[in-house]
């Protein structure tokens, strides 16, 4: 990503949930103000609420460079009920190359030499003519094309139900094998049924799991999925060395779906962006990482699980709590929408948001 930026000729498009000042975050500042002074067009969005700490000050930074940069829905707004939030994490440089999947900008994903420990996550490098539509649709709001070998989808608030819809489509379709890897896993009794049914018709399905997250109720919800998972022929598998962060799923080791979607209620509110590839090499290199990840992880066994300390009252209680608090806040969301009849696509540079300045 830093490679792409420092080769930048004519444009830069990032959108990200978290950006710290922090070392990692530093390098992308320097990179970034770098590619401004250079003559190229930046131009950075980060969430109001994933970027709270460091978003003013790094936005400060890249307007004063001549850089569009700007906060989406700041913590204030949620007085207004602007709940939503730009949870997409791609980089798009010169309409040419884009960086597509889980991970933010932050030293989290920089390998603690000391402890071994890092934050584990997946992206896509993706390069080719599907770069234009994406570059149009994040401009302007709205819809990469969805044609060829690789597809790129993009869902305004509210949208997430037709990234959705992709996971379901392959699944269903699966022959061979299904191997998921979510840090954030809960998904909804139509996609837990259609894994089910994959496995019953000889399907090997495998799901990566978080046993740790920074979200801590999370892990606890995920386990109340154990036992039907596993009664459904599913395997799991729980990491818990590190935080798993990804968001990925190869099919029939030819299909990748790889981006910042969860398959979790939150993400169906959220601003997404999904990459669905029909490429041998990329989804067999997602495959390899997912199942040396598995082999070194916790395989969750039918019993075993239950006599676990969490799986104790309150633990369980937590985590049926922390469901059903995602599908109401997105079910909250859902209904506001409605009520304001608003599109469904929204673009995060709204027209005459920005006074360019440039030396």
């Amino acid at each position: 990503m830093l490679a792409a930026i420092a080769a930048a000729r004519t444009s830069i498009e990032l959108q990200v949930y978290l950006f710290r000042r922090d070392r990692i975050g530093a390098r992308f500042i320097v990179a970034l103000l770098a590619a401004a002074a250079r003559g190229v067009r930046v131009r950075v969005s980060l969430d109001g609420w994933g970027s709270l700490r460091d978003g003013t000050s790094i936005t400060a930074q890249l307007r004063a460079a001549g850089c569009e940069a700007r906060i989406y829905n700041r913590l204030l707004t949620v007085l207004l009920f602007r709940l939503g939030r730009n949870h997409r994490k791609v980089l798009l440089v010169d309409e040419e190359i884009a960086f597509i999947g889980g991970l933010n900008i932050g030293d989290e994903y920089a390998r603690d030499e000391t402890t071994g420990n890092e934050w584990l996550d997946l992206a896509a490098e993706v390069s080719g003519p599907v770069c234009i539509p994406l570059g149009r649709a994040l401009r302007l709001g709205g819809r990469a094309e969805e044609s060829g070998p690789i597809r790129i989808y993009l869902s305004g608030l509210l949208g997430g139900r037709r990234l959705r819809r992709r996971y379901l489509k392959a699944i269903r379709r699966a022959r061979t094998s299904v191997l998921l890897a979510h840090g954030y896993f809960l998904p909804d009794a139509q996609l837990l049924r259609a894994l089910g049914r994959a496995a019953a018709r000889g399907v090997k399905v495998v799901a990566l799991v978080a046993g740790r997250s920074d979200v801590p109720f999370a892990p606890l919800a995920t386990r109340l999925l154990y036992a039907p998972l596993l009664a459904a022929g599913i395997e799991v598998h729980e990491w818990t060395s590190s935080f798993l962060h990804a968001k990925a799923a190869v099919i029939d080791g030819h299909k990748l779906l790889v981006g910042s979607f969860n398959l979790d209620p939150l993400s169906l509110a959220m601003m997404e962006i999904l990459v669905e590839a029909d490429d041998e090499t990329a989804a067999g290199a997602a495959k390899a990482w997912i199942q040396t990840l598995a082999a070194r992880s916790h395989q969750v066994v039918p019993g075993g699980f239950r006599t676990s300390p969490f799986q104790s009252f309150l633990p369980r209680l937590a985590g049926r709590f922390f469901a059903l608090a995602g599908q109401w806040f997105a079910a909250l969301l859902l209904r506001r929408r409605r009520m304001e009849k608003a599109p469904p696509f929204r673009n995060v540079f709204p027209r005459g948001a920005f006074k360019k300045s440039r030396s």
